[in-house]
């Protein structure tokens, strides 16, 4: 089959691969080269790298409307266009333009968490499991009729991080059974049920700064979901203190949400709106990831003292 790929970052490479493996990759889409770092040195995407690597042709329109790249298409015919974390909507004319359709492979068990971190609110929410849908795409945001589904059991202790690494390579593997039945004639197409679906909004640096007036539970998801980016953070001292694990503990005190109510030897409690976090794995401003265990060996944390002020 003949495919053209659009995608962007690292989690479109693994699907990626397994089409250049199994089908005939006509030319890779992606977003335009970025500058990137304190050096502003121009940077590939991922998928870029990984098209380079087998000499692929890589198209980068500034818009996917633009009407060269469009022309472009419909010169290469392609049976199908897959589109993995593109980053960009497609006009009616690119959607139309494969023999097969545009073929989407969404991370989350759609309708639930259609938009741009669907990984990222699966954990902050506190979902037991996700996954991966293919999907034919249309006009609406992710809101195309459902091909096929893989689900994935969310680890007590899974970061969007980790979450992230599962989905990318299921996503591969459900992408070429969906192009498997394609190609027999046996894809089975679902509606989506509107009322069942929720926005999952892109992530802000902002949004990782913690609230210690909401519970414990909640805090906990928090940490998980914002981990590795943008990462929840918080003050101490009046110096950023990213937060990187924790658990969460009872705790029937009187004290302010915020505030430092115990110091072990390897955690800091602190109190929240409901029960307490005990920190487990830290960051402080200009210093290393650490256990909490280590930070105190160097460092001395007080009692009573207010995270966030």
């Amino acid at each position: 089959m003949k495919v053209v790929f659009m995608g962007t970052p690292e989690f479109a490479v693994p699907t990626l691969q397994a089409l250049i493996d199994h089908h005939q990759v006509a030319a890779v889409v992606t977003q335009p080269d970025r500058q990137r770092g304190r050096g502003k040195k121009v940077q590939f995407s991922p998928v870029k790298e990984k098209a380079a690597e087998y000499k692929i042709p890589v198209l980068q329109p500034g818009k996917a409307r633009d009407e060269e790249f469009i022309q472009e298409l419909e010169t290469i015919a392609p049976d199908v266009i897959v589109v993995v974390a593109y980053g960009q909507i497609l006009p009616e004319r690119i959607l139309n333009l494969p023999k097969y359709g545009c073929i989407n492979v969404h991370g989350s068990l759609l309708p639930k968490y259609r938009g741009a971190a669907p990984i990222q609110w699966a954990v902050l929410n506190g979902e037991e499991k996700t996954g991966i849908t293919t999907m034919y795409m249309e006009k609406g945001l992710d809101t195309g009729d459902m091909i096929d589904k893989a689900e994935v059991v969310l680890d007590p202790k899974e970061t969007a991080g980790s979450l992230h690494d599962k989905l990318m390579n299921l996503g591969a593997d459900l992408l070429l059974e969906t192009l498997d039945k394609l190609e027999k004639g046996t894809i089975v197409r679902t509606k989506q049920d509107d009322s069942q679906s929720c926005y999952a909004k892109m992530l802000s640096k902002e949004m990782g700064r913690m609230d210690f007036s909401r519970s414990a539970k909640e805090l906990e998801q928090w940490i998980r979901g914002m981990n590795p980016w943008p990462s929840a953070y918080t003050t101490m001292n009046g110096k950023t203190l990213k937060i990187w694990d924790a658990d969460v503990v009872s705790y029937e005190g009187s004290e302010e949400p915020g505030t430092v109510v115990k110091v072990t030897k390897d955690t800091i409690i602190v109190a929240a709106g409901e029960g307490a976090l005990a920190l487990k794995e830290i960051q402080l401003a200009g210093k290393k990831r650490m256990p909490v265990q280590a930070f105190l060996l160097g460092s001395s944390v007080e009692t009573g003292i207010r995270l966030g002020d």
